[in-house]
């Protein structure tokens, strides 16, 4: 009864870690990389300068320094990161891949001393008229 048992859990080990061998990644990096920062939010907690409940799971682009062990690399962190310790293991860290498919390019936006700004538009797109249970709502599309 007790080695089937012992069976039993040997063959679930070996389960799981086929499991979790599939979705493990050997990562290295090499001195220059490019990388990304992942980082944990919490609501209403501010870190790394990102605040709040749709903060980025991985912020910012940063260098890698030097390697410290085989899990273990020195960032270059920016000034105002400097109250955070710049050595990070492996699996907090994302190659970044340069694209120029995602590059935003955006218009300057004259911006009033209180920091608002006039929207302009540029055309109407399109209109419709959807019918409620007793009233009308007028949608317009602008671009």
């Amino acid at each position: 009864m007790v080695e089937l048992i012992r069976k039993r859990l040997v063959v679930a080990q070996q389960r799981q870690k086929k499991y979790a061998d599939q979705t493990r990644k050997d990562r290295e990096y090499e001195l220059g990389d490019s990388v990304l920062l992942k980082v944990s939010p919490w609501k209403g907690v501010m870190r790394f300068g990102e605040k709040g409940k749709l903060s980025p799971r991985f912020i910012r682009r940063f260098e890698i320094l030097k390697r410290i062990g085989p899990l273990a690399y020195e960032l270059t962190l920016a000034p105002n990161l400097q109250q955070v310790h710049n050595v990070f293991n492996v699996s907090m860290l994302r190659k970044y891949h340069a694209d120029a498919r995602y590059v935003i390019e955006y218009e300057h936006v004259d911006l009033q001393p209180d920091l608002t700004y006039v929207e302009q538009h540029v055309c109407v797109m399109g209109q419709k008229e959807q019918v409620l249970r007793n009233k009308i709502v007028k949608l317009v599309r602008i671009l």
